[in-house]
């Protein structure tokens, strides 16, 4: 069981991290309740705007920590 699961998107245009997030989403095993998405934030700010602005159904809420380099989706349990 799995509770946490994680992703890095260092080196991806924010092209390639949406269909990666999308896919992702798509078929995430359904005991996992928190995405920690990595995208950096030294190299540029493109990735984490566009991860803070991702929008997708299965995202319940984001958590924006004090790490500037990380997000942390919220998944909603399907039913």
């Amino acid at each position: 069981m799995s509770y946490f699961s994680e992703i890095d998107l260092h080196g991806k245009t924010s092209a390639e991290a949406k269909k990666t997030l999308d896919e992702l989403l798509k078929k995430i095993p359904p005991d996992v309740r928190e995405l920690t998405v990595i995208h950096g934030y030294r190299q540029g700010t493109a990735l984490r705007e566009m991860v803070r602005r991702y929008s997708n159904p299965r995202v319940e809420r984001k958590i924006l920590g004090l790490n500037q380099g990380s997000t942390v989706f919220v998944i909603k349990q399907k039913k």
